[in-house]
């Protein structure tokens, strides 16, 4: 290829000082850090979750399954571009990838801390510490800022700040801290978005009570199948709520929960909607909930053999293919080799669009 491919959800790994040297002094005291427990090795540790985050798997990339580890990892261990961005572009290129777009990993889990004030504080600690990590390649390292959604009011003050900041757009948290994202409440925000070309993203586990790899049925390895289904009743919710239809130029990401089964969500969004929405008291659309689905949701996928396949069923715009570097469900550094293999029968433009071109328009990156 004489282009290189774009991941559409890359993550960064917190260094220790990340949320301490940047956070609002009040609450310096209590801001997330990395500690070092036996049996787990470093972890960082946030005030008010039970559980902590282990080192280990939010910096597994490239290890062979039969290593991948929960505890036992040293910070110094991991991938060092996760921290320092002097380094990160040479792991882009040993992975084939011309830019990423950059979302959190701490702050990912954070967006499920039941107090706002705290997560707010977080949050703008993060962007501020992203800032100057992005600063390093802009046109390589494609940022995107953190909002806590306390209020309405405050959603759109974080929008500006985060487009003065440079970042190209916004990772969501799963629950809001007022209503919910189908009240007409929200409808300044969504347009506040549209006004300042800033998608919206919602990634996995952002969502409280969608992570079943805690408490799974079964195995544990069970949990795994499930923790995409807090994106998809967000998607849904936008959609059968109306939220599309009162802003037709709003566009959202639904990112790291794969893609494959959206041909099918689609078709069962139809049926429901046909089906059954007198008696389960559904919004009257203009559209099919499937036209919404497809005009205004853009997904994010790393490997997903079935999301290639069914990429004619989609709208073209629709896919955005990732290397999810440096988690553990990273394709990094075998990137070329999974894309070889499950795209070898698209068509060229459209292998095109989905690694690189979808991303590039949706944020306005330089070609």
């Amino acid at each position: 290829m004489d282009w290189r491919p774009i991941s559409a959800d890359s993550h960064i790994t917190e260094p220790p000082d990340c949320y301490r040297d940047h956070i609002d002094p009040a609450y310096r005291e209590r801001a997330p850090h990395v500690v070092h427990k036996d049996g787990m090795g470093d972890i960082y540790v946030v005030e008010g979750m039970k559980t902590p985050v282990p080192m280990g798997l939010i910096a597994a990339a490239g290890v062979a399954p039969k290593d991948i580890r929960i505890g036992g990892a040293k910070f110094e261990d991991l991938h060092r571009s996760g921290w320092d961005p002097s380094v990160r572009l040479a792991d882009q290129d040993k992975d084939g990838i011309a830019a990423e777009i950059i979302y959190p990993t701490v702050g990912m889990l954070i967006c499920n801390h039941p107090d706002f004030d705290y997560k707010k504080a977080c949050f703008d600690a993060y962007n501020r510490w992203l800032q100057s990590y992005c600063a390093h390649a802009p046109d390589r390292l494609i940022g995107l800022g953190q909002t806590a959604m306390r209020t309405v009011a405050e959603g759109i003050a974080d929008l500006e700040r985060v487009k003065a900041m440079g970042f190209r757009g916004v990772m969501m948290p799963g629950n809001p801290g007022e209503k919910d994202y189908d009240d007409p409440a929200y409808d300044p925000f969504w347009e506040a978005a549209v006004a300042l070309d800033l998608p919206l993203s919602w990634h996995i586990l952002t969502t409280s009570g969608d992570n079943s790899l805690t408490k799974p049925r079964g195995p544990k390895i069970n949990g795994f199948l499930s923790i995409i289904r807090g994106c998809q009743d967000i998607m849904g919710m936008l959609v059968f709520g109306g939220v599309f239809e009162r802003h037709p130029k709003l566009r959202v990401v639904c990112v790291e929960a794969d893609a494959g089964w959206v041909p099918h969500f689609m078709y069962r969004m139809d049926h429901a909607y046909k089906r059954h929405r007198y008696w389960m008291k559904g919004k009257e659309l203009a559209r099919m909930p499937s036209e919404y689905f497809r005009d205004h949701i853009a997904l994010t996928f790393q490997d997903d053999w079935t999301a290639f396949q069914f990429a004619d069923r989609l709208a073209p715009q629709q896919l955005m293919w990732a290397n999810d570097f440096p988690h553990s469900d990273s394709t990094w550094p075998w990137s070329r080799n999974v894309l070889a293999e499950q795209t070898s029968h698209l068509a060229p433009d459209l292998k095109k669009r989905i690694l690189r071109d979808n991303v590039a328009e949706l944020y306005g990156l330089a070609a």
